[in-house]
């Protein structure tokens, strides 16, 4: 029977709820939709509360009670998770109640509003450059308020969130095996964030890539490549002097020493290749000049034997005389 009460009253008093609300909500009575919109938001029931604040700004237009109705809306839209919705209306309410004392409140949560819009580093980064946007912009109207330092935070937090992405797309290049792509992407990355916490890392990712690059390098471009993974290892034992970056540094650069000793050997092997076949072309060339050289002489020779011996028929032709007259004999 208790719990046959219980039940009860708990219908009891959601079906009271729901006639309140929805006396509300049928209602034109500004006071009463007013009047409920803030208790369910002192409830902190954001749904029913924002249902009945859109019933509002046509009614509390120009009265008092504007300022209120939009600074609660956007505050159950942000608590609500609607952040895009209660960015917007924070920003409204700073723009179209300068004279409120909590205009520099709504600023803040505007910006807010556009932070916690931002998405996961691996998804896409344009709500991230708005919110940067917009938490710049209160530091530059409030320079002086004390969420100024929270403000900064904010802002390195999702600089960090840009820098690491990139840097995630830099490292697929690596693991890709795409070493060319790898340097010169994680090379933007430093240009694009000077200041990031992750140059360390990149830097070992460069000299990596250029590492991979020089080893395995077609030959017309394998010395070149070997004298700049080389350049690098010392950039890196100096820049990063006593970590374990500066050792890996000094350990690829005894193997590309090593493999550069070996490419001068090959090159040496090839260019005395080269030598060999140049002469070799260079002989049959001229085996091939001679023999064209002998065939024209040949021919040449055939030639003037042709002319005089035909010289010689046209002048016996011409010496013969043509033969006598003859008549055929009638049988």
């Amino acid at each position: 029977m208790k719990k046959f009460s219980v039940v009860f009253a708990a219908a009891l008093a959601l079906t009271s709820c729901n006639k309140k609300f929805n006396d509300a909500m049928k209602s034109a009575d500004k006071n009463l939709i007013l009047k409920t919109a803030n208790e369910y938001y002192a409830a902190k029931k954001w749904t029913n509360a924002l249902a009945l604040y859109d019933r509002l700004p046509n009614l509390v237009a120009g009265t008092d009670d504007a300022p209120n109705v939009v600074f609660n809306s956007a505050y159950a839209n942000y608590y609500d998770k609607n952040y895009k919705l209660a960015g917007h209306q924070f920003k409204k309410f700073s723009v179209s109640f300068p004279d409120d004392p909590r205009r520099e409140e709504a600023a803040y949560m505007s910006a807010l509003c556009y932070y916690e819009g931002s998405l996961d580093y691996n998804l896409d980064q344009s709500n991230t450059d708005l919110a940067i946007n917009e938490l710049q912009d209160f530091l530059n109207n409030y320079p002086s308020s004390d969420r100024s330092k929270n403000i900064n935070k904010l802002i390195e937090e999702l600089m960090y969130k840009q820098e690491f992405k990139a840097y995630e797309n830099a490292r697929q290049y690596f693991n890709m095996a795409q070493y060319k792509a790898s340097d010169v992407t994680f090379e933007n990355v430093l240009e694009d964030f000077p200041g990031t916490k992750l140059r360390p890392k990149i830097y070992n990712y460069i000299l990596k890539s250029k590492y991979e690059l020089a080893v395995n390098s077609v030959y017309d471009l394998k010395a070149e490549r070997l004298d700049n993974a080389l350049a690098y290892t010392r950039f890196v034992e100096r820049e990063l002097p006593d970590t374990d970056y500066a050792k890996n540094a000094v350990d690829l650069r005894k193997k590309l020493e090593e493999e550069k000793e070996k490419f001068a050997k090959l090159t040496k092997e090839v260019e005395a290749q080269k030598a060999r076949l140049t002469e070799k072309h260079k002989a049959e060339l001229a085996r091939i000049e001679k023999e064209e050289q002998a065939r024209k002489e040949r021919k040449e020779i055939s030639k003037a034997k042709y002319d005089v011996s035909q010289t010689r028929k046209d002048s016996a032709q011409n010496a013969t005389p043509p033969p006598a007259a003859t008549f055929e004999i009638k049988k």
